[in-house]
């Protein structure tokens, strides 16, 4: 029987840490340089941009919707140091609550990310005509030639204070540009939405893990106790680093 790995519950001798979390905070330090390159990138495009080009994050994102996912987040590190409190208090059932409780807030992230700022966004467009008038709103009806290109939109503008403007219809000829707001629409979507989508990915594998933590919980918590608890801390460093992620895309997308 071979004999069993070293340092897997007790810490190294060289760093004073275990196995398991020195690979952690090495796989963090990639994440640093990864996210560190992406955001190196935002400021270089931003500072290079043409004065005024660069729009405000304010004014086309929601403040509030960014807001509420940031505090959700943020409980939801809380709720992770309590999981693994509970665990070194010997209460698994404890643990397997906040470790559900931080499930239902990476979901609740990820609800409102996809509905109320990735489908809209989706859906709602920038029509620029070949007369220079730019447009923002949302298409009622969109008709395609028999070549496949545009015939004709019928396209109701935003809404100006308390008016309602109504749909116009205009033709294929006269619209030079169509596009949502998605990463095409300009440098800032197109930088807006890769941040914001590989954090969404992170977020959606820390829901997988803890799904599986859950899961398994009571198995581990039987056979391998310390096994077990190591896990939870290291799953508590991953979870703790995306929300910090955020922290830093909140601002940067949405308010500066």
């Amino acid at each position: 029987m071979s004999a069993p790995i070293p340092f897997i519950v007790q810490s190294r001798p060289d760093t004073g840490l275990t196995n398991g979390k020195l690979g952690m905070w090495l796989f963090l330090a990639s994440e640093v340089m990864l996210f560190g390159g992406l955001f190196s990138a935002y400021v270089l495009l931003r500072i290079s941009a043409p004065q005024g080009s660069w729009p405000s994050g304010s004014d086309v994102l929601s403040v509030p919707i960014g807001t509420v996912n940031t505090l959700i987040l943020i409980t939801s590190s809380i709720t992770m140091v309590m999981a693994w409190v509970a665990l070194k208090m010997q209460n698994l059932a404890r643990c397997r609550l906040f470790l559900t409780v931080t499930l239902l807030l990476a979901l609740a992230f990820l609800v409102i990310k996809v509905g109320w700022e990735y489908r809209p966004k989706l859906h709602h467009y920038t029509v620029v005509l070949v007369n220079g008038e730019a447009l923002t709103g949302h298409i009622e009806e969109l008709v395609l030639a028999e070549d496949q290109s545009i015939d004709h939109v019928v396209f109701v503008p935003d809404a100006q204070g308390h008016e309602h403007p109504d749909a116009r219809r205009i033709a294929g000829d006269q619209i030079q540009r169509l596009a949502n707001f998605g990463p095409a629409q300009n440098v800032y979507f197109g930088i807006y939405w890769t941040l914001t989508s590989l954090h969404g990915l992170h977020v959606i594998g820390g829901v997988v893990a803890l799904g599986w933590f859950i899961a398994t919980g009571t198995s581990w918590w039987r056979h391998r106790r310390e096994h077990y608890t190591h896990r939870i801390e290291y799953m508590g460093l991953y979870w703790h680093f995306v929300d910090l992620v955020w922290i830093f895309l909140f601002p940067v997308l949405y308010l500066l």
